[in-house]
């Protein structure tokens, strides 16, 4: 016995085919369209206040064969190209090109952001971005980050990579974090690796030498910090100490300087910053609260 036809499905299925067959000679008319309309314009939109590339730059990298886009049929623009080209360039993160119906061709491009600028041991300087890869530096442009020197053994090739090494990837974390905070950005100008392997702050205000040991615990190693200038500096002033430690947890080890000596007298006074409402400075002979 023959099954009765579902003419609904039938006409359902057929629908979908021809709509879907439309659809792709629509898609083909319009890029035959495309292909055919004569370059008028390129747009670049290039956000952003780091100017790594410039505007020039971009217009040579958007050139194809030496010739000028503008007054080109589109057809003859390989436009996967000029994004591939676009994309090798060391200070471009991002980049898209596309054409509309108009013959504009619109570039897209999203510059690299860096957070810190790193002179390594061999004497290569170089930038990390904001997603941790390594930058070399631009001839056009000195972006206004964090410098990190001393003994930093991670190496570059000149051309973008990801960090090596535990420091240098402490070294980033750091720069991030401070970069991320106004209070610490605009005091932090400097990270120092010492022959210990420590990162030492240099400060804009104050001459003591801030020691943060490795990359961990950040969030409470500058609230240590914040507790020793809110606290200590107004009762002993930014002279008294020659060296602040916030290696250790759950305190902060100052070193004392002797205003009477040339030379920093190695007298350690240890801070208890476990809450800053029960912190306590202890001197050898008194104590601050």
């Amino acid at each position: 016995m023959l099954k009765k036809i579902n003419w609904k499905f039938v006409f359902t299925c057929f629908a979908w085919v021809f709509s879907l067959s439309a659809l792709v000679v629509l898609m083909g008319f319009i890029e035959v369209k495309k292909a055919e309309t004569t370059c008028k314009k390129v747009q670049v939109v290039l956000p952003g206040n780091q100017f790594f590339i410039e505007r020039a730059e971009i217009d040579e990298i958007l050139k194809e064969n030496n010739g000028l886009l503008v007054g080109r049929r589109i057809g003859n623009i390989n436009i996967q190209d000029l994004e591939s080209r676009l994309k090798a360039n060391p200070f471009i993160e991002y980049a898209k090109v596309y054409v509309d119906m108009d013959g504009v061709i619109h570039t897209d491009v999203k510059q690299r952001v860096p957070v810190l600028r790193i002179l390594n041991m061999a004497g290569q300087d170089f930038y990390i971005d904001q997603n941790g890869l390594k930058v070399p530096l631009s001839d056009h442009f000195t972006a206004r980050v964090l410098v990190a020197n001393g003994q930093i053994n991670e190496g570059f090739a000149g051309k973008v990579d990801t960090l090596r090494t535990k420091l240098a990837k402490d070294l980033f974390n750091t720069a991030k974090f401070i970069s991320q905070d106004s209070l610490w950005n605009d005091q932090i100008v400097q990270v120092f690796v010492n022959n210990d392997k420590d990162m030492e702050l240099v400060p804009r205000v104050g001459n003591q030498k801030i020691i943060i040991g490795d990359g961990s615990l950040l969030e409470e190693k500058f609230n240590n910090l914040l507790v020793f200038y809110k606290k200590a500096i107004p009762m002993v002033g930014w002279g008294a100490y020659s060296a602040v430690n916030l290696k250790f947890k759950g305190q902060i080890v100052c070193t004392r300087t002797d205003s009477t000596l040339v030379k920093k007298k190695p007298v350690e006074i240890k801070i208890d910053s476990t809450t800053q409402q029960n912190t306590q400075i202890q001197d050898s002979t008194n104590n601050i609260r």
